[in-house]
């Protein structure tokens, strides 16, 4: 982790890499939080990420696949084979205990994220309406 740009005052979590590694990054929390209602398959999964209205852009299936095999080797999600449905057995992926308390400190994270945008337009409409005076 780059601690960079980090904060006393910022939950830890520095994204020195740019905007696009932010926004893979985000595919977790998005899958967690769907895992969170219920637990899915992959294809499941990705049909799931493309619904989500807050998710800019539907991940490549190869990312997606990664993160999820980062996360159960993480042990936040766990994973079991299912019999298909007139095909191969699936591997449907659940959230444990310790993806729900990691799901709920990106929640936090995202929280502060959003406190601190406020705070900037707020300041950058100040200054908009001093120039237009």
């Amino acid at each position: 982790m780059c601690n960079k740009h980090h904060s006393p005052h910022q939950p830890a979590g520095c994204h020195c890499r740019g905007y696009g590694a932010r926004m893979e990054a985000f595919v977790i929390p998005c899958l967690l939080l769907i895992l969170k209602e219920e637990p899915a398959h992959g294809y499941e999964l990705l049909e799931k990420l493309a619904a989500l209205p807050f998710l800019e852009a539907v991940p490549d299936p190869g990312v997606v696949y990664r993160h999820l095999r980062q996360m159960e080797e993480d042990g936040l999600i766990e994973s079991r084979l299912e019999p298909g449905k007139g095909g191969p057995a699936r591997k449907v992926y659940s959230l444990n205990p310790a993806g729900e308390e990691y799901l709920h400190n990106c929640a936090a994270r995202i929280a502060h994220r959003r406190a601190s945008l406020g705070l900037f337009l707020a300041a950058y409409e100040k200054i908009k309406k001093e120039d237009a005076k």
